[in-house]
């Protein structure tokens, strides 16, 4: 599993502390939520209880069974109250009780966390106790939480969110793989740890997507159904409106074009995605140039939901009748590479963050983004405090990065109304000779090849 060391930090803190403490921990489904608190009470005495879809009589009968169980007590009445009396280290160390997907109780029985409250208040049981609730319903913990517990909420002495790996991580989990190979895997699965553990790090990126995806008995097969079906309702409309973004329908507009649904109706099914962190409103960088900027640009921020409705859902007749090597080679070869060029601008972005945390660039990052313009992109605008400005330009598929691509940069930059003190050119591959003569002669150009990063 991925060790996740600033998370471990922030819970060894807390337990450290004399006083009993409250911790909610979040975040989406396969990120490894419960590995994190197996790695977190090593050694440390606790209780794990994982709630259960069911009724509130069963839920507290199964609880007082996992209470029995891990403190050797006998449970007599099986309220939340008698329940917490029950629980024990065995000795004066801080007991670890944990309850997993809170939200299966909390939604439907108001006592749990009033007596999760008087725990806490050391009204219960008498040794000291952390208690750790976790949720993989990201809309319970963003939306619903709030609403349930109002002014309540400030009783958290902590609340952590889980979030994917970043790129390094990646990197560090297949040692052995080109930094090129590693871009591959993070632009299909993402940060996602337990998509990552399914891919093979001794076969392709082709023998990959066909086993773990495009087999019909492959462990990713249905995973974009079954994680939007998860939380969301209306599934097609969801499905659809997915679909329209991925083929590069990527404003309103164009939606509401493209699907035939009504702006409103549009409207709320793309927030209740946003909520789910399935899509993403993408703003510019601010700059002065704002009449050539394209606002309002919608992109699905999900990275496998994003692979699997751009090449896999529009085809699935003709996956039902083809071998997924075949496939593969008709409808995903030809245009995998211009499609990890978005991700390669996201590895190329975390790198320069990365650098300027360790001082390696010429200024210290504030501020970072990417501007969207009406007729071109600069892929990176990063800018000091002082607004010292860097802007980027990433090319994954080309063969080579030409003279001509950075002509191209200096026109977005002119249409963006933005100078800067430096200029960062990323190249998957190769750079020309024109290019590279020109960096020798001007030191605002600066050149970095990926296999160097």
């Amino acid at each position: 599993m991925a060790v996740r060391s600033t998370e471990l930090e922030q819970l060894q803190s807390l337990y450290e502390e004399r006083d009993n403490n409250l911790v909610f921990v979040y975040g989406r489904s396969k990120m490894e939520q419960v590995e994190l608190m197996n790695q977190f009470t090593l050694k440390k005495k606790s209780v794990f209880y994982s709630a259960s879809e069911c009724s509130n009589d069963m839920q507290r009968e199964f609880f007082g069974k996992c209470i029995s169980d891990s403190c050797d007590v006998s449970i007599l009445q099986n309220d939340y109250e008698s329940l917490f009396n029950r629980i024990k280290s065995g000795d004066e160390t801080k007991l670890v009780l944990i309850v997993h997907h809170v939200e299966r109780i909390m939604k439907k029985n108001s006592d749990f966390f009033e007596a999760i409250l008087k725990l806490k208040a050391k009204k219960l049981y008498p040794g000291p106790v952390m208690i750790i609730l976790m949720s993989e319903s990201l809309v319970f913990a963003e939306q619903d939480l709030e609403g349930l517990l109002k002014n309540q909420m400030k009783k958290f002495d902590k609340i952590i969110k889980i979030s994917e790996l970043k790129f390094l991580d990646v990197v560090r989990k297949f040692p052995s793989f080109t930094t090129s190979q590693s871009v591959e895997v993070y632009g299909i699965l993402g940060g996602v740890p337990g998509y990552l553990n399914h891919w093979d790090a001794k076969k392709t990126m082709k023998e990959n997507v066909c086993k773990l995806v495009l087999d019909k008995n492959g462990p990713m097969h249905n995973e974009a159904h079954q994680y939007l079906a998860a939380e969301l309702r209306e599934y097609g409309v969801y499905q659809t409106i997915l679909s329209s973004i991925a083929s590069g329908k990527e404003k309103l507009n164009d939606i509401f074009h493209y699907t035939g649904y009504s702006r409103p109706k549009i409207s709320v099914y793309m927030k209740n995605l946003a909520a789910f962190e399935v899509i993403s409103k993408v703003s510019s960088f601010e700059t002065g140039g704002w009449d050539n900027t394209k606002k309002g640009v919608y992109r699905i921020s999900n990275t496998f939901l994003n692979f699997y409705y751009r090449f896999v859902f529009p085809y699935q007749s003709q996956l039902e009748t083809m071998k997924p090597e075949a496939f593969y080679d008709k409808y995903i070869e030809p245009e995998i590479d211009g499609f990890l060029n978005l991700t390669f601008q996201k590895v190329c972005m975390e790198f320069l963050q990365l650098s300027s945390a360790v001082h390696q660039l010429p200024i210290e990052i504030v501020k970072i983004g990417t501007w969207i313009g009406k007729q071109g992109t600069i892929d990176i605008i990063a800018q000091d405090k002082i607004r010292n400005t860097i802007v980027g330009m990433c090319s994954w598929a080309e063969d080579s990065f030409t003279y001509d691509m950075y002509k191209e940069l200096l026109d977005n930059m002119a249409a963006a109304k933005v100078k800067s003190d430096y200029r960062y050119l990323f190249s998957a591959k190769k750079f020309d000779e024109t290019l590279l003569r020109a960096a020798n002669l001007d030191p605002r150009i600066i050149i970095v090849d990926m296999n160097e990063m």
